[in-house]
């Protein structure tokens, strides 16, 4: 079942529609039905409140408005894992292995280090074209 905090998928007729966030689930005065609020996921952002059963919040198909509807819950897909976490020095330039120099072994965000030295993964530069100025 969708818990709060969970993102959700919306079909309407079978097709994606939207991404919603479960912001609060709160039971209706009927039993098994539920006032679930979401925060859907476009622009412009906007909260709605539906009241659904448990089922409807698990997956099952119903109906709003005479149109099919569900909601699946969506997993973040698993991030790479860099393979090797240990640092050998045999890779390092010369000059460059610990030990070798006064000062501290620091790498710049750019590169997919810390500046401590440990490795964070790799990085990665997203353009954005120039701005226009405002008038």
């Amino acid at each position: 079942m969708a818990t709060t905090g969970d993102v959700v998928l919306v079909y309407l007729e079978d097709q994606p529609v939207f991404f919603a966030r479960v912001e609060d689930i709160l039971p209706d005065h009927k039993k098994d039905w539920y006032h679930i609020k979401l925060l859907v996921l476009q622009v412009p952002m906007q909260t709605v409140t539906w009241i659904l059963r448990d089922a409807y919040i698990n997956g099952s198909e119903f109906t709003m408005g005479g149109k099919r509807m569900r909601l699946e819950k969506v997993e973040a897909p698993a991030e790479d894992q860099p393979q090797d976490q240990s640092h050998d020095q045999s890779h390092d330039p010369p000059g460059e292995q610990k030990g070798q120099n006064d000062r501290e072994d620091r790498k710049s965000p750019e590169s997919g280090d810390s500046e401590s030295g440990e490795k964070t993964g790799p990085g990665r530069v997203i353009s954005f074209p120039p701005r226009k100025p405002e008038k």
